[in-house]
């Protein structure tokens, strides 16, 4: 039987699905100048796939999908030719900007940031997944060859169908936690960077289904256990692309603007929770103890801060500008990449337009701390529930005035109505369905 080769024209939508239409290879040329018909009400498709109403677009209006040329990638497949996928600019049917296009979001953020301060990001996703068809009783020699080595031919797939789609594949291993693993991608400029943790998640879903394994990136799958997250890495860099984000002179290397920039992250932690972590099961893994998020402060050498320091490689003739990044480690798989990375730049350039001071750099664990020390510190909780976060976003009027109404008020709907329809499941329940969703 014959088989035609495809290419996939897709978005990302508030939930981090990945969505859109399929050609023919032979036909893509004519889509990437015209692109592909698109629904405004698509926008309001919650994780289980459903369509919540009432949203602001019911059943009129014609949008486009238009291809990004720039974020062209493929799927590979077996015994036949790859799959081509590009990723889209939703656009009005005249070709400007729609106003709820979430990579539109990141791309003005981007934009405000470069015009205001001169600067750009630097970025990386660091994803977590867990292999289900793993035994969760079984024996975890976590970090060990053993383990990469009975895997195999899996981690050589991925790490070969990343580097074909052109993501830039740096490290796999087997994580601490039973049956979980980890994978990474070299940073890119921020645009770049969350279009390839979108391809990224689709790629090592489709590699391992391939090669009879599932994989999940859910933040939890099963009642107690290790959740997955997805840390994003974050510099910054000047007019002529050199790194600004480094000051030896100062607490924890942190420059000034950097310390500005990190500062506003901090201020709007828990509105930009719902927006980082947008999941119902998100904050069963964002509390203390989970190697997560153990609270809102700045850290050095510490994994349970919302936001760390990354170490340095201390080396001859090694250039610690360059490697010099904070690590945001608030966030997951059910959050839309564009969205909570321009999340960030936003709040950073709030922190760097209003001067904010750099917050204390804290070492070591925060239980060694008194409550005087927390508090001096400023050392906060994030949200303890979806609806909590999605309750601060909305009381946030800074962060709620960085989106177009109607995108803002879609993502509150989408992710109310999530948590209607979770609140219906049981525990079990609940766990396999996020589990098959991401």
């Amino acid at each position: 039987m014959r088989r035609e080769p495809l290419a996939v024209i897709l978005t990302s939508d508030l939930s981090g699905q990945c969505r859109g239409r399929s050609v023919r290879q032979s036909e893509l040329d004519k889509y990437l100048v015209n692109g592909s018909g698109w629904v405004p009400a698509n926008l309001a498709i919650n994780p289980f796939g459903e369509i919540v109403v009432p949203n602001p677009f019911g059943s009129v209006g014609d949008l486009r999908l238009q291809p990004d040329v720039a974020s062209m990638s493929q799927l590979p497949l077996p015994d036949a030719e790859p799959t081509k996928v590009v990723l889209s600019d939703i656009v009005n049917q005249d070709g400007s900007a729609w106003d709820c296009c979430p990579r539109t979001f990141l791309r003005d953020a981007i934009a405000d940031l470069k015009a205001e301060t001169g600067l750009s990001v630097l970025s990386s996703f660091e994803h977590e997944f867990m292999l289900l068809d793993q035994d969760p009783d079984a024996p975890n020699i976590a970090f060990s060859l053993r383990n990469l080595l009975e895997l195999e031919p899996l981690g050589s797939s991925i790490m070969a169908a990343l580097e074909d789609a052109g993501l830039e594949p740096e490290m796999w291993l087997p994580e601490y936690a039973p049956r979980q693993w980890e994978v990474t991608v070299a940073p890119a400029d921020a645009l770049a960077a969350a279009d390839r943790a979108i391809l990224l998640r689709e790629i090592v879903r489709n590699t391992a289904t391939q090669l009879g394994h599932t994989a999940s990136f859910s933040p939890i799958v099963e009642a107690s256990g290790s959740g997955s997250g997805v840390h994003i890495h974050l510099s910054l860099l000047d007019d002529n692309n050199e790194p600004v984000a480094y000051d030896p002179s100062r607490e924890g290397g942190l420059s000034a603007v950097a310390g500005s920039f990190a500062a506003g992250i901090l201020k709007h932690a828990s509105a930009i929770s719902a927006l980082a972590a947008s999941g119902v099961v998100s904050y069963e893994r964002l509390a203390p103890g989970h190697w997560s998020v153990g609270g809102v402060f700045l850290g050095e050498n510490n994994r349970e801060a919302l936001l760390r320091v990354c170490p340095l490689f201390e080396r001859p003739n090694a250039n610690p500008a360059r490697q010099y990044n904070l690590e945001f480690r608030g966030a997951d798989v059910t959050s839309n990449p564009w969205i909570a990375l321009g999340t960030l730049i936003r709040a950073g350039l709030e922190g760097i337009r209003n001067n904010f001071p750099a917050p204390k750099v804290i070492s070591g664990e925060t239980s060694e701390l008194t409550q005087e020390q927390l508090d001096e510190y400023g050392v906060g909780s994030l949200p303890h529930s979806l609806g909590n976060a999605l309750d601060l976003l909305e009381a946030d009027d800074v962060v709620t005035g960085w989106f177009p109404e109607r995108l803002l008020e879609t993502f509150v709907l989408v992710k109310r109505a999530e948590i209607e329809h979770v609140n219906g499941l049981s525990n079990d329940e609940k766990y396999a369905a996020y589990s098959y969703a991401y």
